[in-house]
């Protein structure tokens, strides 16, 4: 069936698509893009009542970074950009990013909602929101959603991917005293109680339940010891933080690491996965090039999102390291095993290009 087709099966009415009854419009409408679906909720064509999505679909739901990100200044004192840069992939996911003038790191957080709640995966490398306003930044998407979908109020919770790193975990404290607010906690025992994986870590999962938008909770130790991994199967995403992203990857115990890889590439091939996200970019556009840490200029940043294909690449990667101390060099990342993260090497595989990068300025 074409995924602009109208599916009654998947929306759980038995209109016809041109019905107003149809829970998330009219797909034939022209404010609908082709193959556009479960994506036109806001528009106001609701006259009364609670709007309630439905986040049934035959494939990722439609959606699309639009923007470059912003990439900092030679002077971070004189850098008067947004603190952070938050961009709609869809009407239910939002991708933020703190200032690399802020903090090199410049870490990406998610924000998720479903028809009961929303997720903020990640809360950033800087606690004072006076400089880095995560909480001001999420209550006022919040507010805008809610009034959208005419909620009175949207329970949040607070996740991360590693409690132990600090470029993911220094905005929670931001939201403590918040009402409405659930935040996971940093210590690894108290995270595995929090999602009843006590018995299981790290070879179980749990679920994250935002109203029928289900988000699954992957163990994925290794870069950090309490790294997880969320898998959304609304926009097919993996949510990785530091295990696998377009950087430096510093491995912290690399058995645990491979398992982790294995564990995601069996994901991937009994789930549909359109993206991988990180929780950074270090790499540069040019082939096996990253940026130097504490870097506040990076005007040729690679994507974010990674093609799944690449877990394939990180998995044979990782094992080629384990019990080795060396930098591997791939073209989308660089694992760090026991070494600095500023070892350099000179020594680039076959497939990786010894390309001289582009001097930022």
């Amino acid at each position: 069936m074409p995924q602009s087709q109208y599916d009654p099966t998947l929306s759980g009415n038995q209109q016809s698509a041109t019905s107003p009854q149809y829970p998330n419009g009219n797909p034939d409408a022209s404010y609908n893009p082709a193959t556009a679906r479960n994506t036109d909720s806001c528009v106001p064509i609701h006259n009364t009542g609670e709007v309630v999505h439905n986040y049934s679909s035959n494939g990722p739901a439609p959606g699309k970074i639009a923007f470059r990100w912003l990439y900092g200044s030679n002077v971070a004192a004189l850098n008067r950009d947004p603190r952070i840069q938050a961009v709609q992939y869809n009407e239910d996911t939002y991708i933020l990013r703190q200032n690399v003038c802020v903090h090199w790191e410049a870490p990406f957080t998610y924000l998720l909602f479903g028809n009961a709640g929303a997720l903020l995966i990640d809360s950033g490398a800087t606690p004072q929101s006076a400089y880095y306003p995560l909480r001001d930044t999420v209550d006022q998407i919040i507010t805008r959603w809610s009034q959208i979908r005419r909620r009175k109020s949207v329970p949040l919770t607070v996740v991360m991917t590693s409690g132990e790193d600090i470029a993911q975990n220094q905005g929670l404290g931001q939201f403590t005293g918040r009402t409405a607010t659930t935040l996971a906690p940093k210590a690894l025992a108290e995270m595995k109680r929090f999602y009843n994986l006590g018995n299981s870590w790290p070879s179980g999962t749990a679920r994250i339940d935002l109203g029928d938008r289900i988000v699954e909770v992957i163990p994925t130790p290794g870069a950090h010891k309490d790294g997880i991994t969320f898998y959304d199967p609304y926009n097919d995403f993996l949510h990785t933080g530091d295990l696998i992203f377009p950087g430096k990857i510093n491995i912290s115990n690399d058995t645990d690491y491979v398992a982790s890889l294995q564990r995601l590439k069996h994901w991937e091939e009994t789930h549909p996965v359109k993206w991988v996200m990180g929780g950074h970019i270090e790499m540069q556009f040019v082939p096996g090039k990253a940026y130097p840490r504490f870097a506040t200029y990076k005007p040729y940043e690679r994507l974010l999102q990674l093609e799944p294909v690449l877990l394939n690449d990180a998995l044979t990667a990782a094992r080629d390291v384990v019990g080795k101390q060396m930098a591997m060099v791939r073209p989308d990342f660089v694992l760090l095993n026991g070494v600095s993260p500023d070892q350099k090497t000179s020594v680039f595989p076959s497939g990786v290009p010894n390309i001289n990068a582009p001097r930022p300025f």
